[in-house]
């Protein structure tokens, strides 16, 4: 049986680390497992990443793209995602898990823009069958992301964590009205108690 299941939460909450290690339980028990992301991999994923990176702006001194700009863009991608990867992989019987999707664009532009629009222009977008949501501390992230290194992208700012951290609250309390099943679990603990607890969610026990 296909299923669709996104991995949700701030910069350094473990989604890619939480994504792996559910692929890896899944295949454990024979199932095909799709592992993509968001940003994609597609055209228009790789335009964002640029931009995160300020590799892409608004001019020669890489001025940050607007809110609007990014919005669209995630939108547009998301529609691409779907198309390109997710409901391929859905129709042969795949779990599909993806590392971000719409829940994202409700945070993160969400805490920019009218998220009634940011909603409109994402209204194509598939509905995931579960949602998990990895609930950090802002600082914690902060914390991980110093660990991990690497350049720092264009939302990995406290203000901007702390900021999105609230919205994403706002934003499930709308998806959940709407009918989607969110489940929040606790990003702090342990890589391992935190896939315990995903599994759970899958309904599946380790």
């Amino acid at each position: 049986m296909s299923r669709f299941v996104v991995i949700e939460g701030l910069d350094g909450a473990g989604t890619t680390t939480q994504c792996a290690a559910l692929a890896r339980e899944l295949r454990a028990e024979g199932r095909e497992v799709l592992t993509t992301r968001e940003p994609s991999d597609g055209p228009i994923g790789k335009m964002i990443r640029q931009a995160l990176t300020r590799q892409l702006g608004l001019s020669a001194k890489k001025k940050p793209l607007t809110p609007e700009t990014l919005a669209l863009m995630f939108a547009a991608d998301r529609v691409d995602h779907v198309a390109r990867e997710i409901e391929p992989a859905l129709e042969r019987g795949a779990v599909v898990l993806s590392d971000r999707y719409l829940l994202s664009s409700l945070a993160y532009q969400g805490s920019q823009l009218p998220i009634g629009w940011v909603e409109e222009i994402n209204a194509r977008a598939r509905v995931p069958d579960l949602t998990l949501f990895l609930e950090i501390d802002p600082e914690l992230g902060a914390q991980r992301r110093a660990v991990r290194g690497g350049k720092r992208e264009l939302y990995e700012t406290r203000a901007i964590q702390r900021r999105t951290a609230k919205q994403y609250l706002a934003a499930i309390a709308l998806r959940r009205k709407a009918g989607e099943k969110v489940v929040v679990l606790d990003g702090g603990a342990s890589v391992n108690e935190v896939t315990a607890a995903a599994m759970k969610a899958l309904g599946k026990r380790r």
